[in-house]
This record gives C-alpha cells, structure tokens and sequence, in this order.
C-alpha cells in the first residue's frame, strides 16, 4: 500500500514546512514537556531547531553561483536592495510605535516589529522562479541566485538595527551569515559540492518546521489567523508595489517584481533565530513565527493569481515584451539559465504551486 504523503502535503503553499511546523505546535501545546519526557535523539529533535538551520544555510548558501551576468546582477540586485529598504523604512516606522515588544492585547494583539521586518525580508525563491519560468524569461527567474542572499536572519537583524531597535554584537552578525557565505564557498569552488549540499536543501526543511513548531504554544497565539492575513496582504501590496517600479525601472516589465513580492517559508525561521540572539525580541518570537508563516500562505497563493493576471494583460497590450510565456521560454536563454547541477531554491521544496 502507498500513502501519497509528500504530494499531500506540496499541495498546501509551504506545506513542507508548514505542516510540520504545525504538528511540532499541536504537541507542544497539548505537552510541553514532550521532548523532555522522550530524551536522546527524540529530544534533540523538538529542541535542535538552532543546529539543523546551521545546517540548512550551509546547504542552502552552496547552490548560490556568484558568476552571474551583468542583467541578471542588476535585476536581481535591485529588487533585493529595493525590498530590503522596504523592510528598513517599515522597521523604524514601527520601531517607534512597537519597540521589540508585540502588541500586547486588542485586535493587534502578538503583532510586533520583528514579525513585519521577517515577513518582508525574504522573497519565495521557489514561486519566483516557478513564475518566471512559466511568464517571463530564464535571466529574470536566474535572478534569484542574487536576491537569494535575502535567505537568514542576517538582513532582519540589520534592519532592526538600522530602526533603531536593539542592537547586535558584529560576532552575532558575523554568525548569522558565515554558514551561508561557507556554503556560497564550497559550491562555487566545487560544482560537484554544490550539487552533493544543495541536494539535502529540501530534506533539511521539515526537520526544522517540526522544530520550530516544537517551541510554539498555539493557546497564545489565537489572533495570528486574521493578523497573519493581513500581514501576507500587506507584504503583497506594499513590496508588490515598489518592486513593480523597481523592475520596470531596470528595464523590466514590472511581472518580476510582482512575483518576487512573497514571504519564503525559510522567513518563519527568522524570529527564533534573532531571538536566539538578543533576548530583548524573545516576548515577540513565537507569535511572529506563526503571523509569518501565515504572510507564507497568504503570499503563496495570491502572488501567483496577481502575476498570471499582470501577464495576460501584457500580453493584450505588447505581446512582444514577455517573450513566448510557458516552459518553453525559460530554455531559449541558455546563457543566463540556472546551471543544470544547481538544485531548486528551498522554497520551491515546500510545494509551492504556479495557477
């Protein structure tokens, strides 16, 4: 008898990540003391979140190429410098409202800086590339292998910084990027390293959903339904809306940066990282775990609907300027096309889906 597991859960946005996340909460809030109680390898693994994400960013930094060709720098760049503004401005807006502490009761309540900066820093490498790949061209969805450098906790943590907010020591900083620039090394020395790390990119990520959800008590986070909405909503619109401009002034159309205005679900990790790190943001960690991985669903299925409908009308009003849409486009530009031993982004491992 076979139980068609994973293609059930990559039918849910994110679900490789998502779902174990959930079940990791379901148990921590009916026993808290579950990974306790079993010990050995059983407990490392409800408490190891930490280890395996040094993991998964080593893997993870080992299939970024930094040969890349000057329009696929200067589009991947853009958008990547663009919403990573956007987080900063976003950042100290909130910073002086919020501080590092969430809303503490209301409609807003668990609402908090860190969970907006988190949502906002990190684009679904997976959507993006799958969108490029079906409407656009092969050097727009080979773009990624820049803004891929959004993946950890590194820009969060300069955002809040740059708001204002606390502050982290340059070890700390050091720390949270050295295992992604290890493995940026390693895979562009080695193509075979490369191909061998990037492969254990999507196992890795349901270890550490189940992880992080193994710290999260969903009794204290009933409000991140409605709030996760309107956190994916505002992701949408806001960087949706800047990054269009930023494509087409670059030379784009505006589909990229319509595509690239996302939550990665690699982004749910971010607030127990930065927690990890400075304690002041720790009353704000798990409920902006939860509102962004709600910012994943949301962006997982409104961006597809926002980018087919932007396409179609591109192609009622200049045909020519989206090239031929389909899977066929993305193999006419062999010269900036994703190397063929490069895995997929880890976003693209959750089940991320095109329309």
């Amino acid at each position: 008898m076979s139980i068609p597991i994973k293609k059930s859960l990559e039918r849910v946005p994110g679900g490789m990540m998502l779902i174990p996340l959930l079940v990791g909460a379901v148990i921590n809030t009916v026993h808290q003391g579950t990974g306790e109680f079993f010990g050995s390898f059983t407990g490392a693994l409800f408490s190891g979140s930490l280890t395996i994400l040094a993991v998964f960013y080593v893997c993870m930094g080992a299939t970024i190429e930094l040969r890349t060709t000057p329009y696929v720098l200067r589009k991947g760049g853009a958008l990547l410098v663009v919403k990573a503004l956007i987080a900063v401005v976003v950042g100290i807006v909130l910073g002086h409202f919020l501080g590092e502490s969430p809303v503490g009761g209301g409609a807003f309540a668990g609402l908090s800086t860190l969970a907006v900066v988190a949502a906002l820093n990190d684009t679904n490498g997976g959507l993006y590339m799958a969108l490029m790949g079906q409407f656009g061209k092969a050097k727009d969805a080979a773009a990624y292998s820049v803004m891929s450098l959004e993946s950890g906790p590194f820009l969060t943590m300069v955002t809040l910084g740059v708001a204002g907010l606390s502050s982290f020591p340059w070890q700390t900083m050091l720390g949270a990027i050295l295992p992604l620039i290890v493995g940026m090394v390693l895979g562009n020395l080695d193509p075979q390293m490369r191909k061998f790390l990037g492969a254990a990119v999507p196992v890795m990520i349901p270890f550490f959903g189940f992880a992080l959800g193994a710290g999260i008590d969903l009794s204290t986070v009933w409000t991140a339904g409605l709030l996760g909405i309107g956190l994916g909503l505002f992701v949408m619109i806001v960087s949706g809306t800047t990054l269009f401009v930023t494509d087409r002034l670059v030379g784009g159309t505006g589909l990229a940066g319509i595509a690239a205005a996302s939550t990665a679900g690699n982004a749910a990790a971010v607030p127990a990282l930065v927690a990890a790190a400075n304690p002041a943001y720790r009353a704000a960690a798990d409920k902006a775990t939860v509102l962004v991985a709600a910012s994943v669903v949301v962006t997982s299925l409104l961006v597809p609907v926002a980018t087919a409908a932007y396409h179609r009308r591109l192609q009622r009003l200049a045909p020519d300027s989206v090239g031929d849409a389909g899977p066929g486009a993305a193999a006419s530009d062999e010269d900036t096309a994703p190397k063929a031993d490069a895995p997929a982004p880890a976003d693209r491992a959750e089940g991320t889906v095109t329309p």
